[in-house]
């Protein structure tokens, strides 16, 4: 018999879906949802620390969600941690996770979310629909002069997993010309014209017209986009951040949107993180700010996506088999 704790709310259908394993299976289950389609679920990507017990996590056998990470130290039974994000840099640090246990992260879930959420963004700035919004607020009926098209752009997607793959795609269909950037296995995809690895991305950053970074937090990516590289990318270059806001530095970047270098921001993710009321980067009219809120259960399907992703390894769990999406504890990558 194994002990299950599931932390993010479940469905009708989900529930039912878990209970299939039957005998096998004791569930603790996070509050129920309605049946229908809801909006958004208020759930944050940590779980208050109050909504699950040390007792909880000494009970459970596996874990479905992001808990607190200081109430591992209580996770004696633990074998395997699921959790309901794509980045896992808060269980990967070393005596987080009891020795032996199973990582598995969510990706495959939020590439059609975040990779919506990134095409909103680009296109607002191409078309400068940021600038028409806050002409709107001032009642200020005039242009605000030449607007820009895919059509013929070059994106280049710094990752390209779930999320970098979904919006090459769509940037693809829209006619940009794609440059992939990977940290290893430089095979090329059909929505890609071109696909490099890390060690390439200082010739690429000068060619390109939107720089989408995808990638996860890890001590390999912190600070990868400084003020070096921030200085070599093209003049009028869109920059769109939806990895962590700590690959990007904040200051560079505002001095590269506020002298007009570059030719805005998207943004769901910052550093720090919440932007604090007063920062300089709130009052830049090129920079399109959102409160990390592209994943996360906004849209419908992609807790959906999350929970199927852990009913299918709660059935190889409980068979010993492989688990998908297990993440390599050195690197903090998914395993390929």
């Amino acid at each position: 018999m194994k002990n299950i704790l599931v932390t993010v709310p479940v469905s009708q259908r989900q529930r039912e879906a878990l209970e299939q394993e039957g005998a096998q299976v004791r569930y603790r289950l996070g509050e129920a949802l309605p049946s229908g389609r809801g909006g958004a679920l208020p759930f944050p990507d940590l779980l208050p620390a109050e909504m699950v017990t040390e007792e909880d996590i000494a009970w459970a056998d596996a874990i479905l969600g992001n808990v607190q990470p200081g109430l591992l130290k209580s996770a004696e039974n633990l074998k395997w941690l699921q959790t309901s994000s794509a980045g896992v840099e808060f269980y990967t640090a070393p005596g987080v996770l009891p020795k032996g246990a199973a990582l598995t992260n969510a990706t495959g879930a939020y590439g059609l979310a975040i990779s919506e959420h990134m095409l909103g963004m680009l296109l607002m700035i191409f078309k400068k629909l940021e600038l028409y919004r806050d002409a709107q607020l001032k009642e200020n009926w005039s242009g605000q002069g030449q607007v820009r098209t895919l059509l013929g752009a070059t994106v280049l997607v710094m990752g390209m997993g779930d999320i970098g793959g979904s919006f090459a795609r769509l940037c693809k269909a829209m006619g940009a010309y794609v440059i992939g950037l990977r940290r290893s296995d430089g095979s090329r995809p059909d929505y890609a014209n071109e696909v490099h690895l890390t060690g390439e991305l200082d010739s690429l950053l000068p060619r390109a017209d939107v720089v989408a970074v995808t990638l996860p937090g890890t001590p390999e990516t912190r600070g990868m986009l400084g003020k070096e590289r921030i200085g070599k990318m093209k003049p009028g270059a869109v920059v769109l951040n939806v990895g962590r806001g700590y690959l990007l530095d904040t200051e560079a970047l505002c001095d590269a949107l506020e002298s007009g270098r570059l030719g805005g921001a998207g943004l769901d993710v910052t550093e720090p993180e919440p932007l604090p009321k007063g920062h300089r980067l709130w009052g830049l009219p090129t920079a399109v700010i959102t409160p990390h809120v592209s994943g996360g259960y906004h849209l419908w399907e992609t807790h959906e996506r999350i929970v199927d992703i852990f009913v299918e390894n709660l059935g190889r769990f409980l068979r010993g088999e492989a688990l998908k999406n297990l993440v390599d504890f050195e690197t903090g990558y998914r395993k390929l």
